[in-house]
C-alpha cells in the first residue's frame, strides 16, 4: 500500500513539474516553444544510472568506476538542463519570467526523478 501512496505522490509532482515547464512556454507573455527542449534531459537523465546497475549488479564492490562515471553523467545532463533556459534568457530567445517557471519545472521534476529512485531502486523485488 506504501508503494501505491509513493507512485501517486510522485506522479502528482510529476505533473507538477511539467505544468511549471508548459507555462514557461504557452503564457501569452512568453510564446516561445524553445525551453521545451529541456525534456530531453529529462528523459536521458536516468539512462547512465540505469546502465550502471546493470552492469554493476554482479560485482559486491560498494563503488565502481562504472558507477562513479554515470553519477558523472547524470550531474552533467542535470547541469544541462539547468543551464540551458540560463542561457535561453541571456542571449534574449525566451524572457526572463519564463526562465524561471523552467527552472522551477526542472527542479520539481528531477526530485522526482530522485524520489523514484529513493522509493523504488533499493533492488530487492524492482528491477529494471
Amino acid at each position: 500500500m506504501a508503494g501505491i501512496k509513493a507512485l501517486v505522490l510522485l506522479s502528482f509532482s510529476g505533473a507538477i513539474g511539467l505544468t511549471f515547464l508548459m507555462l514557461g512556454c504557452a503564457l501569452e507573455d512568453y510564446g516561445v516553444y524553445w525551453p521545451l527542449f529541456v525534456l530531453m534531459f529529462h528523459v536521458i537523465s536516468p539512462i547512465p544510472h540505469f546502465i550502471a546497475k546493470r552492469i554493476t549488479d554482479d560485482s559486491d564492490a560498494s563503488s565502481s568506476a562504472c558507477q562513479e562515471l554515470a553519477y558523472f553523467l547524470t550531474t552533467g545532463i542535470v547541469v544541462s538542463a539547468f543551464g540551458l533556459p540560463i542561457i535561453l534568457a541571456r542571449v534574449s530567445v525566451i524572457k526572463w519570467g519564463a526562465c524561471g517557471l523552467v527552472l522551477a519545472g526542472n527542479a520539481v521534476i528531477f526530485a522526482t526523478i530522485q524520489g523514484f529512485f529513493f522509493v523504488f531502486g533499493r533492488g530487492d523485488d524492482f528491477s529494471w
